[in-house]
């Protein structure tokens, strides 16, 4: 049986992938439950964040626009881990534990391990799928969405990444959001943005322009959540294409339309209308969302107000300091030398496989047949196969991090880039999350 131990925890299978690590299925012996575990790098984390070897001087600087600047890679880390471990919302994923190797913090140069439990289950839905769900259930999932939106931007966080396998439903039926690998903190009303992070297929049409023009965080969210009840209904994308630049035009400049099946309400077209509306300033927002006909049932079915719904979090310094736990440095040797020598990892932090960063969506079932005027961005399989030498590719060094999870199968990234930061990235498929 492929496992190690780690603390309470037995690491078993490897269950998938994600920006910063892999993940493996772990049991704990302490409450008989399954979680997943992440394994993160600290090195990968910098890299993505585009830092430089060395972390920037301690201190935190606010942006411009209202985004906090994070004091570095690592150190954002942390604060997001005291964020989420307060988050406490029945449609936000919980994150429950924290795991950290100190002898390995002052190395930003190595890969090291640290962790972090969460309680995800099953994707939604997968996109694109030829059985969409009913209005109904539509409805009933979209609720919750906007209940866990409303909740996060209520805390001064834009998600950013909003789509049909980043929505997990629960025991209990709900929706849970997660895989907060590139959110946003903001101060103020909004966060103001100019970088382009998400899964390109999802993203709004103001976040592709080439100026780099400042846009709104929250008018992010509702696109991405517009083009997700679109999937909810239709079982595919409203703008597809496998050609990023081409994908790109049409999400700014091509005509909303709807399939002629299956029929919908004529206030489902109007809702989801006016959240892909490619004019920021006027497209829908979440308090007009919440009192729309067809998300209420005309009435019938009111969602709870923002006092209601909502309980605003404040993380203090010390629980960033002591938002992780501590783990002996022998145990995270062996567990990373043992996952290497069993080839658990895949190679994950190796570059010359960063295609393979993101396990958001389903392949690249998400697109249409390339137009001819549009070349691809990506350089053939067959010609880099041609250009690798024979043989075993060497195993990576050093260690990574993990994260565990409750239940199914599918778990996320949650890390964020820095704010207003750009990595350098490989072309990505539109089904791909940029982080």
């Amino acid at each position: 049986l492929d496992c190690v131990q780690l603390n309470q925890y037995t690491l078993k299978d490897e269950i998938g992938k994600g920006s910063y690590g892999v993940v493996k299925l772990a049991y704990n012996e302490n409450d008989n439950t399954y979680y997943a575990m992440k394994v993160l790098s600290k090195k990968k984390l910098i890299r993505q964040a585009g830092f430089p070897r060395r972390p920037p001087p301690r201190g935190t600087r606010p942006a411009p626009g209202g985004c906090i600047q994070p004091r570095g890679p690592i150190e954002q880390v942390y604060q997001e881990i005291a964020i989420l471990k307060k988050l406490d919302h029945p449609n936000v994923v919980k994150l429950v534990e924290v795991l950290d190797d100190p002898n390995e913090d002052h190395l930003p140069v190595c890969p090291v391990c640290f962790s972090y439990l969460c309680r995800p289950f099953r994707p939604v839905m997968e996109v694109p799928t030829l059985k969409p769900l009913s209005e109904d259930q539509a409805r009933f999932y979209f609720q919750d969405l906007i209940k866990g939106i409303e909740y996060l931007h209520y805390q001064k966080i834009i998600h950013r990444d909003i789509k049909p396998s980043n929505l997990l439903v629960g025991e209990d039926g709900h929706i849970k959001i997660a895989d907060f690998g590139v959110s946003n903190e903001f101060k103020g009303s909004d966060a103001l943005l100019s970088n382009t992070v998400g899964t390109p297929a999802f993203m709004a049409p103001e976040s592709l322009s080439e100026t780099r023009k400042i846009f709104s965080g929250k008018a992010l969210d509702v696109w991405a959540m517009g083009v997700t009840l679109y999937c909810f209904v239709f079982g595919q994308c409203p703008f597809m294409d496998e050609r990023i630049m081409c994908l790109h035009s049409k999400i700014k400049s091509q005509a909303l339309e709807f399939p002629d099946q299956p029929d919908i309400a004529e206030d489902l077209k109007d809702l989801i209308t006016r959240m892909l509306d490619k004019n920021p300033e006027s497209r829908i927002v979440v308090p007009e969302i919440k009192l729309h006909p067809w998300v209420t049932r005309h009435g019938a079915e009111p969602l709870p107000s923002e006092d209601e719904n909502c309980t605003l979090v404040e993380v203090t310094e010390e629980e960033v300091e002591n938002s992780v736990k501590h783990i002996p440095s022998l145990a995270t040797v062996i567990l990373v030398k043992t996952m290497i020598r069993k080839r658990s990892f895949g190679n994950p932090f190796e570059g010359s496989r960063r295609e393979e960063r993101s396990l958001s969506a389903p392949g690249n079932l998400l697109t249409k047949k390339p137009t001819r005027e549009c070349e691809p961005l990506s350089e053939p399989k067959e010609a880099r196969q041609r250009r690798q030498p024979p043989g075993p590719r060497p195993a990576p060094r050093g260690g990574g991090g993990s994260a565990l999870v409750k239940g199914g199968p599918r778990v996320e990234s949650w890390v964020a880039p820095a704010p207003g930061s750009r990595a350098r990235m490989p072309p990505l498929r539109p089904d791909e999350a940029m982080d």
